[in-house]
């Protein structure tokens, strides 16, 4: 079947020396490095909401048609949705790429009631079913649009209003049925509205006693039907709330321990997110690696001119290096993957704008990745940051550890004289380091 996407060319691997742009540079997905191959280590995904979705319109009053697709224009919701899901999986196949993502009203068009909406969802991804056995494309993560209805402009599971949760509820358990019958490798909770506008209004205990409530039910229907995929949540400071309550990787786990989540929920998180919530992208990794909550990845970056998520591909290796570090030195993804939760700027307007986009995104992170693979391999900063901790694995260091009290400790100073003096991080050295394997 022809669609917008048919004469794209099919993109390959021709490496670093390729002038083709429509060709891979540094993605070349059967290169095996630390074991697995790169499709093995990265697992890309296309996203279907800005990808597809996406019709370019902004909030200054740019037409919603600024980007010109078919099924933009059909008058008929579900044909349309069945137009989009053919051109999805062509544009699926043009890339080479093995996983996809959705939202669940990003498939199908809203009905009238809940049941309608299940309904109509229900065909389309019966015919999604079929085009991923044809198509040997994996489902990365499914999830529920619980931010974009007016119902939801409270929120969903911290709505204040009783029958917001259960219709929310009764969303989740659908999609994440579906997910669980399309082989996905795990379900996402990103709570967009999941948060306050205002403490005038808001009783914010209540509010996260309600999530906690609604996160655990996810978990017990997860057991209920057998997924065996990860629950992941989706960390995000603000926007379009004001604050909202899964604001960073460390604020997430807290909010799993106290519910006793956290051997059950880990994060998926999104580059653009860390920045905006005033981290780096490497500490969000490395802060979710150590508490053991490190799940998935949404690849984009935002513009350091401005203060808001604006979800472009990634183009910058070098940036990326130190989360891919973190990344490697934690063992990897798991049932995680790299989504390209990234879109078009509003001026590329034509198809062969997606493809070129998605090419630099997935060549920037499989460059990243490689360079992190040669900076660990080499052992230049795990010797160093070795040697830094190395007092640790002496008798003070295991005596502190083991449990030694105060009085303890007091005693060995005073005994053995102890009398620190200050060494140095050498971190112009380090960045040097890095630089080297860039």
């Amino acid at each position: 079947m022809s669609t917008v996407y048919s004469d794209l060319p099919v993109v390959k691997y021709e490496g670093p020396n390729s002038t083709n742009p429509h060709a891979y540079r540094y993605y070349d997905a059967n290169r095996v490095v630390l074991g697995k191959t790169l499709a093995e280590h990265l697992r890309p995904a296309v996203c279907y909401w800005h990808t597809f979705c996406w019709k370019g319109e902004d909030v200054f009053g740019l037409g919603a048609t600024a980007h010109p697709r078919p099924w933009f224009n059909e008058a008929d919701p579900v044909k349309a949705a069945y137009m989009k899901l053919d051109a999805a999986f062509d544009f699926f196949g043009k890339l080479g790429l093995p996983y996809w993502c959705f939202h669940d009203r990003d498939v199908a068009p809203e009905g009238a009631t809940l049941a309608e909406s299940n309904r109509i969802l229900d065909g389309l991804l019966e015919a999604a079913a079929k085009k991923m056995q044809d198509s040997k494309v994996g489902l990365l993560w499914g999830t529920a649009n619980l931010f974009s209805n007016a119902r939801f402009m409270s929120g969903a599971a911290t709505n204040p209003d009783p029958e917001v949760y259960a219709f929310a509820a009764a969303q989740v358990k659908h999609v994440m049925e579906w997910t669980n019958r399309l082989g996905g490798q795990n379900y996402v909770l990103w709570g967009g509205r999941e948060g306050y506008e205002t403490l005038l209004n808001t009783n914010l205990k209540r509010e996260l006693a309600q999530y906690g409530r609604f996160l655990s039910s996810v978990v017990e229907h997860k057991h209920k039907i057998g997924f065996k995929g990860t629950i992941l949540i989706e960390p995000k400071p603000q926007e379009p709330t004001k604050h909202q309550y899964d604001y960073d990787s460390a604020t997430v786990y807290g909010f799993l321990k106290t519910y006793g989540l956290e051997n059950e929920v880990k994060v998926n998180i999104e580059v653009n997110h860390a920045t905006l919530a005033g981290h780096s992208f490497e500490h969000e990794v490395a802060t979710a690696c150590a508490l053991g909550i490190f799940g998935s990845l949404d690849a984009n970056r935002g513009d350091e001119q401005l203060g808001w998520d604006t979800d472009q591909f990634p183009n910058n290796h070098v940036a990326l290096v130190p989360a891919m570090l973190e990344m490697i030195r934690h063992g990897g993804y798991t049932t995680g993957g790299t989504n390209f939760d990234a879109k078009v700027r509003r001026q590329s307007i034509d198809p062969i704008d997606q493809l070129e986009g998605h090419i630099g995104g997935m060549d920037t992170m499989a460059r990243a990745f490689l360079n992190a693979v040669d900076l660990f391999q080499s052992g230049e900063l795990e010797k160093t940051v070795a040697d830094r901790y190395a007092g640790w694995e002496g008798d003070l260091g295991k005596k502190i550890l083991g449990g030694a009290s105060l009085d303890d400790l007091a005693s060995v100073v005073h005994a053995q004289n102890i009398s620190p003096v200050p060494r140095s991080g050498r971190q112009e050295r380090l960045e040097n380091i890095v630089n080297k394997y860039c």
